[in-house]
């Protein structure tokens, strides 16, 4: 009740500021480049990415730059990666379970998922996230085959230097409750690994939009990304 009323006080100055943040965010383009692709030598490792615009390269220039071409190439020492890119910008859960049923049967080894700013943006309730990703890993496992999922943390919105008082707080706690419910999904589900999106609050690491992340905060996340594929 309480956080019904306060978010029925803020509302009149957390709209105008959220249409404002859109039109901000939407000035970046999605990375140019392939969205599939074969790198490295070594055991074959068939990868499918499924996400948001942050997936999709929005803040850097390149497919190469962005989290796909950084992860392959983080693989590629120790593996023969066929990886594939399904993420588009204002993806959520919902879309991306819509997205990957039109897709053509996998199969796919492993798959990392980096979703959530958009269903928090968006107020999404804690069941109801819990429920589509739930969902969406069933989907990736039944229809798929992949038998690994790595899971990226909800990004810590109230970080995000964009976004001004009070939305950033609002968002931020939204984005934190999606994350609590994402881990302990997580704890039960071994077939689950989580990343956390914690890094370092360096200016530097954020694209121009003060939104998405630049070319070395992409770099860091698929390092992350790597480390708990490879552990198997």
């Amino acid at each position: 009740m309480r956080d019904a009323l306060r978010a029925a006080l803020l509302a009149p100055v957390l709209v105008p500021q959220a249409a404002w943040v859109m039109l901000r965010a939407a000035r970046l383009p999605e990375a140019a480049g392939p969205r599939d692709g074969v790198a490295g030598a070594g055991p074959d490792l068939r990868l499918l990415i499924v996400g948001d615009s942050s997936a999709a390269g929005v803040g850097v220039e390149t497919q190469d730059e962005a989290l796909a071409g950084r992860l392959a190439a983080h693989l590629a020492p120790h593996f023969r990666v066929h990886w594939r890119l399904e993420a588009r910008g204002g993806a959520t859960t919902t879309t991306a379970l819509a997205d990957l049923a039109q897709m053509p049967d996998g199969p796919f080894d492993v798959a990392v998922i980096a979703l959530g700013v958009n269903d928090a943006k968006n107020g999404m309730r804690r069941a109801r996230w819990r429920r589509n990703y739930s969902d969406l890993v069933s989907l990736l496992q039944t229809r798929f085959g992949v038998t690994r999922i790595v899971a990226s943390g909800v990004p810590p919105l109230g970080l995000f230097p964009l976004l001004p008082r009070p939305l950033r707080g609002v968002l931020g706690a939204r984005a934190a409750a999606l994350d609590a419910e994402l881990r302990a999904l997580v704890a039960r589900d071994p077939a689950l690994r989580y990343v956390p999106m914690e890094f370092p609050p360096d200016r530097r690491l954020m694209a121009a939009d003060g939104f998405h992340p630049a070319a070395p905060l992409c770099d860091l996340w698929a390092g992350r990304v790597a480390e708990r594929i490879g552990e198997g």
